[in-house]
């Protein structure tokens, strides 16, 4: 259990990273006022889809790695001696 809790936390700690220049970029780029409901919307929204995309991206490298280590061990037992 404390491993998937130590995962968990540092997951929170990746996005939270991930979120601290996003917003900055953003608010720099388009001008955007946090004290605007609509333009925190605005950021909520677009955050939501870059994680979004990112969450698909790293599903296609972890199928990346699962096949290639399957691959590996495929060939390291036909290649092992007897």
């Amino acid at each position: 259990m404390s491993k998937k809790i130590d995962l968990l936390t540092i997951l929170a700690i990746v996005i939270l990273g991930m979120f601290i220049p996003f917003l900055g970029s953003i608010v720099i780029t388009f001008g955007l006022d946090f004290t605007n409901f609509n333009d925190l919307m605005k950021i909520g929204s677009t955050f939501g889809w870059f994680l979004l995309i990112f969450a698909i991206e790293l599903i296609a490298v972890f199928i990346y790695y699962k096949l290639m280590n399957k691959i590996a061990n495929k060939k390291l037992k036909e290649n092992k001696p007897k």
